[in-house]
């Protein structure tokens, strides 16, 4: 599983976001918060879903663990930051280099993928976490829940 590596241009978010961790994990009621009011954004770009993870602390790989503490976001691209209702939250993600891999099956195979990538391509490649969001985006090829369903996750990383 190679990743292709991207230059991301800075990008508006607007969504929900809740405080969780592996070990209390709030996915559900995130997405389930955010799906019905997302119609109210009306500046959307594209019809992706983002799922993004900020780190007050960034933790490295051997310092994450299930119950390190991370904000979640569930969230769309906009053009442009309007007024939204009071639900709504803004995110800018920063632009920067991204290693870009692809993520097959359910959501209970996640956690092969994250190690692969932090256990065995990051320690090997020319690359070290970057200290920006992590995110994961839900396209076409994304079915919740299903074998076949694909997703991009987006790792933060610079040249060491």
């Amino acid at each position: 599983m190679e990743p292709r590596i991207v230059t991301l241009e800075e990008k508006k978010m607007v969504g929900h976001s809740l405080k969780m961790s592996l070990a209390a994990n709030r996915t559900f009621d995130l997405w389930s918060g955010f799906m019905p009011l997302k119609r109210h954004i009306t500046n959307t770009i594209g019809s992706d879903l983002y799922s993004i993870q900020v780190y007050g602390t960034f933790p490295d790989a051997t310092s994450f663990s299930p119950t390190t503490e991370f904000e979640k976001w569930a969230t769309v691209e906009v053009s442009e930051y309007v007024k939204y209702a009071a639900d709504f939250k803004t995110l800018t993600l920063q632009g920067g280099l991204y290693a870009v891999f692809i993520h097959k099956g359910q959501p209970s195979e996640f956690k092969k993928t994250m190690d692969f990538i932090f256990g065995e391509w990051i320690p090997a490649s020319k690359y070290e976490l970057d200290h920006r969001p992590q995110f994961e985006i839900l396209g076409e090829k994304y079915k919740n829940n299903h074998p076949d369903s694909e997703e991009e996750v987006w790792i933060p990383v610079k040249l060491e």
